[in-house]
């Protein structure tokens, strides 16, 4: 699942964020299911309670997602923790897809029984998503403990995960491991160097590019130093128009992947005993962003949609995606409150120094210049 980045100016370091996640929503039941228009409900609250919401939902018996691989960010667990909590069957459409995509996706399906109940995308799409009226306001009962620059102020989106870009890389294959983006330009990356997708629709790719603009004389302000860098990458044969994937890195097709940590660790672990695949976080780079939840304002399942954001964060959901190796929106709050799970903590790469975050703004104008100028990297 591949998503592009922007929104908000995010806290200093991931992991210093919010509060104490709170438990999930009032049990009242005063108002009944049968009652409750949750396609228009902005809150467990607002519909009767979560009591009412899990029946409703349940009488659904269906979500339908898209874009959510199940070796992104442990989908695949959560899918499946959420079906047999609550007994409902969740239809992930397209695996594969991209946060354009998933936009699309509502547009195309909406008031159909096949679109999109959800989604999961890069910021920026989560702003143009809203700035499209593609979204259903609704705050998750931990909504007060997500911090301002988290979300959006009306509840049509919110951060839910995040991480940094890393450099992955074959080990047995590349003997000197990589710290830097120069370092790719070295002759023993030759025909192996790949992003995760395409920077124009892919937010993990869209994030490699804005690390390598750090990297060499970018800023914030000035994405186009990091399209040099692939266009140079590109000229001198190190660069290779190829998605990664654990099929791609498990062949050897993929020498070191430009992607985000808790992806690159996945598939250190998933390729174990194939391929010695190590994992860096860039030294002349750091780049970090988050993904958002949001609910489509046209969502089939309207009461399975709002219980799927409060399962995702709650404490049980959040420790998944850790468990995942992304950094959930409330790890901070519970590390405070003690409410991680410790074990998956101490698996994320370490990082030294502080990453950077654009604003919205800034993330709006590299978008623009992705968009005009990626055709000109050749592969």
């Amino acid at each position: 699942m591949s998503k592009i980045s922007s929104k908000l100016l995010a806290l200093g370091l991931l992991g210093t964020l919010g509060s104490v996640a709170a438990a999930c929503g009032s049990s009242s039941t005063n108002a009944s299911s049968q009652s409750t228009d949750w396609a228009t409900a902005k809150s467990a609250t607002a519909g009767g309670g979560m009591n009412a919401l899990i029946a409703a939902a349940k009488k659904e018996g269906t979500l339908t997602v898209t874009t959510l691989p199940a070796d992104w960010a442990n989908y695949g667990t959560i899918m499946k923790d959420f079906t047999a909590k609550y007994g409902i069957k969740i239809t992930d459409v397209n695996p594969e897809g991209s946060s354009q995509y998933e936009l699309d996706s509502i547009k195309s399906l909406k008031n159909t029984t096949r679109g999109p109940d959800v989604v999961d995308v890069g910021p920026s799409f989560a702003l143009l998503g809203d700035q499209e009226g593609l979204f259903a306001p609704y705050e998750v009962s931990g909504w007060n403990n997500i911090n301002p620059q988290e979300k959006a102020a009306d509840g049509t989106w919110y951060y839910d995960y995040g991480g940094y870009i890393s450099i992955g890389y074959n080990a047995s294959q590349i003997p000197i491991p990589p710290t830097s983006f120069q370092d790719l330009t070295n002759p023993e990356f030759k025909g192996g160097v790949a992003l995760d997708g395409n920077p124009t629709q892919a937010g993990a790719a869209f994030g490699g590019v804005f690390a390598a603009a750090l990297a060499n004389g970018g800023s914030l302000n000035n994405i186009a130093p990091g399209i040099t860098f692939f266009q140079h990458l590109a000229q001198i044969g190190n660069f290779v128009p190829i998605a990664a994937t654990p099929a791609a890195i498990q062949s050897g097709q993929i020498k070191a992947s430009i992607d985000w940590d808790y992806l690159n660790v996945a598939y250190q672990k998933e390729a174990a005993g194939k391929v010695d695949w190590k994992v860096v976080i860039p030294s002349d780079g750091l780049y970090a962003s988050y993904y958002c939840q949001a609910v489509s304002k046209y969502a089939p399942h309207p009461a399975a949609a709002r219980l799927w954001e409060e399962y995702l964060y709650s404490t049980q959901g959040q420790n998944l995606f850790l468990q995942g190796f992304a950094r959930p929106v409330l790890l901070s709050s519970m590390v405070s409150s003690g409410t991680v799970n410790s074990g998956f903590l101490s698996l994320l790469p370490a990082v030294s120094g502080s990453a950077q975050f654009p604003t919205q703004a800034q993330l709006t104008a590299a978008k623009q210049v992705v968009l005009s100028q990626w055709s000109s990297v050749q592969g």
